[in-house]
């Protein structure tokens, strides 16, 4: 989920990751391998990040693989993890699911914080019942849906660049899995909270949020204060 600081919002998203890149000039011009005299200065070089990965990408749409329990604490997974959250708070967001940065498996972080939320106006962030919560990693999520209770409120997401729409969404839920130390977790979630899971569970299940929107509420983010199109449902709780 995009949050835009671009703002925090709920749930933004980067540069396309298709678009093709330049050589840089630590790069040999025709074979793109490293300058003899650049390999000294490039050690100090930090790895790059994963692109977040766009719709289309067949991952987006594929169900995600377990993560076996006995692998949760090797190096591979650790290290997905930490890219993960680093992809998250950069972009940033408050939700990421693991096939956006185009890993097939069932792997989840997410966090809101105070910051991202003075983004929004208050009663904005009211109505959404919108509140901070510290950094949350969970491993093959069963979520389920509490009471009958839904709302209504726009998303994004990173994965879909500057786009948003209308989604339904149940109000709690409830979340089983795993920690990243493969230690039991259950969260019981409200409101936002609770939107922020099911749009991230929902890309374990190769779903993203247009699959779900409600028609005609579709737009740019430019565009994203305009009224709503007439005979669409209000916005808010059911």
């Amino acid at each position: 989920m995009s949050k835009m600081h671009r703002r925090p919002d709920s749930l933004t998203i980067p540069a396309d990751p298709i678009s093709p890149i330049p050589p840089s000039p630590d790069t040999h011009p025709q074979t793109g391998s490293l300058r003899p005299e650049s390999l000294l200065h490039n050690q100090d070089k930090k790895p790059p990040l994963p692109e977040i990965v766009q719709v289309g990408y067949p991952v987006l749409h594929e169900p995600a693989q377990e993560v076996e329990p006995g692998e949760i604490r090797s190096d591979r997974i650790q290290k997905i993890i930490d890219d993960m959250i680093k992809v998250m708070r950069e972009a940033p967001g408050v939700g990421l699911a693991a096939p956006q940065i185009g890993i097939p498996l069932q792997i989840i972080v997410l966090e809101d914080t105070k910051d991202y939320i003075s983004y929004h106006q208050e009663d904005v962030t009211k109505a959404q019942d919108r509140c901070p919560f510290d950094l949350l990693v969970i491993l093959n999520p069963k979520l389920e849906k509490k009471g009958n209770r839904t709302a209504l409120f726009f998303e994004g997401c990173l994965s879909v660049d500057g786009f948003g729409a209308v989604v339904e969404r149940h109000l709690q839920v409830e979340v089983t899995g795993l920690d990243r130390d493969g230690k039991p977790v259950k969260v019981d979630a409200s409101g936002w909270q609770a939107r922020i899971l099911q749009h991230e569970c929902d890309h374990l299940d190769g779903t993203i949020y247009v699959d779900k929107m409600v028609p005609r509420t579709f737009r740019t983010a430019q565009n994203s204060n305009q009224p709503l199109a007439f005979a669409c449902p209000k916005l808010g709780v059911r």
